[in-house]
């Protein structure tokens, strides 16, 4: 499935978008399960707090992938992110409630690339805080 928007259709600064993405406790579980990544800070309150965190975190990987969806939404097809890289920065701590954890992710072309391809900055935050920072990804455009 080529992407849906093509190189003509974008210029440096231009947004990609601007969403929210809520990661719950269940994330978190089912997030564990699939990467094989079962370190209890991420999943029980008393191990995150003895580990003298605030709370439970939101695995850092999984962030990153949340984020991620801003541009692979935007460009149609997962597999047009032909790179993609972040610093994490901040603490994601997901209360046990049913909203969860809160990041809103902002995406601007940044550069014009040959070859069709573009690069995107995220501006990823959580509770204010910028939780990645240098989070951009190359995107191969029609």
């Amino acid at each position: 499935m080529p992407p849906a928007i093509t190189y003509d259709d974008v210029d440096v600064g231009t947004v990609i978008g601007d969403r929210s993405f809520s990661l719950r406790r269940a994330d978190l579980v089912r997030y564990a399960g699939a990467s094989g990544d079962f370190n209890p800070i991420h999943w029980n309150e008393r191990a995150a707090r003895e580990a003298g965190l605030p709370g439970v975190l939101a695995h850092g990987m999984l962030t990153m992938a949340t984020a991620g969806r801003l541009v692979t939404d935007w460009a149609g097809d997962p597999g047009a992110v032909v790179e993609y890289g972040v610093k994490f920065s901040s603490l994601v701590v997901v209360p046990d409630d049913d909203e969860g954890a809160e990041i809103s992710v902002q995406g601007v072309v940044e550069k014009k690339l040959d070859g069709g391809r573009v690069v995107v900055n995220l501006t990823v935050r959580h509770q204010g805080a910028k939780v990645l920072m240098a989070a951009r990804a190359t995107v191969q455009l029609g």
